[in-house]
């Protein structure tokens, strides 16, 4: 990764105007270096100015997005105010000032696009350049085009142009390929049960089973990240719903770095008395599927990078029932590095661990990683999943990935002290 840190994208906000705000923020590390460090900060009551920068101790600024309060921050707050660190050190404290500019050029921001009959795109978008970034694929069910439209996921693109599509998509037939159920960002299970005996494989879709975009729950975008949140409902082989989920992803720009920083959530709730979702390390939980492309070179070119170290190319890992390896179970985070249209790529996914375990987790060398996990769903018991991924050029050490994972699992203290 290549970092330069203090002296960010000041090139990229011209201001000719500015009102600084009332406070600093301080933004103190925890135990380990972090890198990639998302913070959101609670603008205090009583301060609704709308800031869009940070600056920086030294100078320099860095792009800041104001957005609305959740159910979990303070009743008091009314807003928060969201900014990318490309680093931060053990124990260091960084104090930043919220600040306002009027900017002479429009600064590079997040934009959704979506055109009639086609999956929903999300595109980072400069003066003069349009750069896809991930893609819903939202398209509703098709019983007639069954196979094709059986479940939702997200495509994500290389994060210098554009022009290179990451992940395995959609095919009209399972014939096309290697494993065409698997699916860019994904997330299902292949041993679901309910009611009076009845089972559903929403990996598959075998059997007409499926999961369907119904509608867009809100979408938002600025100069940091672009979120969207959809209903996604569940239904088995009767055609009924039997689980709905609110699906959330939010993609950050990290200035200075080449590389797409994302966080994907879900809520998946149900209104039976309970819901079994189980399924195996290849076909449940949630994965990212790589191009086809990898499917092809994926055993000389492919290899897993681990907390313990770098694997060999070829050599995967994968949790077996009757004989667990330890080293797949719990696994903080896991790498994958591959080779699309002659460039290598690394994926780093970050389990959260405020998610259900024990996770059992899965590698193959055909580009597709990830991890289940057994959970009984029930009105009382929704499930609630975070993880987050960092897609970057090039390969990945073992202390980078940590000081991302470092960031997710353990974001820094945050405090408003009198400014200056």
């Amino acid at each position: 990764m290549r970092h330069t840190f203090l002296a960010l994208a000041v090139a990229l906000l011209q201001p000719v105007a500015a009102e600084a705000g009332p406070f600093n923020i301080a933004v103190t590390g925890g135990k380990a270096d972090q890198a990639n460090v998302v913070i959101r900060f609670p603008i205090p009551e009583g301060d609704p100015v709308a800031f869009n920068v940070v600056e920086l101790p030294g100078g320099g600024m860095l792009p800041a997005q104001l957005t609305t309060a959740t159910a979990s921050d303070p009743p008091a707050v009314k807003q928060c105010l969201v900014f990318v660190l490309p680093k931060l050190k053990a124990g260091e404290t960084v104090y930043l000032r919220p600040n306002v500019v009027n900017y002479v050029v429009a600064p590079p921001q997040f934009q959704f696009v979506e055109k009639p009959g086609q999956p929903l795109d999300l595109l980072f978008v400069a003066v003069n350049s349009k750069r896809p970034v991930v893609q819903y694929f939202n398209l509703p069910h098709d019983p007639a085009d069954h196979f094709y439209t059986f479940k939702p996921f997200h495509h994500v693109y290389d994060p210098v142009t554009g022009t290179t599509l990451l992940t395995s998509g959609s095919y009209k037939t399972n014939k096309e390929g290697q494993f065409p159920h698997h699916r860019g960002l994904f997330f299902g299970f292949n041993r679901i049960s309910y009611g009076d005996k009845q089972t559903a494989d929403i990996w598959h879709g075998t059997d007409g089973v499926f999961s369907q975009h119904d509608k867009l729950l809100a979408t938002e975008t600025g100069e940091v990240f672009g979120r969207q949140r959809a209903e996604i409902s569940w239904h088995g082989k009767d055609g009924k719903t039997f689980a709905t989920e609110e699906r959330e992803v939010t993609v950050y720009a990290v200035p200075g770095v080449t590389g797409t920083l994302i966080d994907w959530s879900t809520v998946l709730s149900t209104r039976l008395d309970k819901v079994r979702l189980d399924g195996d390390p290849q076909h449940a939980g949630f994965h990212f599927r790589a191009n086809m492309e990898v499917a092809k070179n994926g055993k000389d070119n492919t290899y897993f990078l681990r907390p313990d170290g770098k694997g060999k190319p070829g050599e995967t890992r994968n949790w077996e029932p009757k004989n667990p390896d330890r080293r797949t179970i719990n696994l903080p985070w896991n790498a994958m590095s591959f080779l699309v249209g002659g460039q290598r790529y690394t994926v780093l996914r970050i389990n959260h661990p405020d998610n259900p375990g024990e996770t059992r987790g899965s590698e193959r060398d055909y580009g597709r990683f990830g991890d289940y996990f057994e959970y009984d769903l029930t009105p009382a018991r929704p499930l609630r999943l975070k993880y987050r991924l960092w897609v970057q050029p090039g390969e990945l050490t073992v202390e980078q990935c940590q000081a991302i994972a470092a960031a997710f699992v353990q974001p820094p203290a945050t405090k408003a002290v009198a400014g200056k």
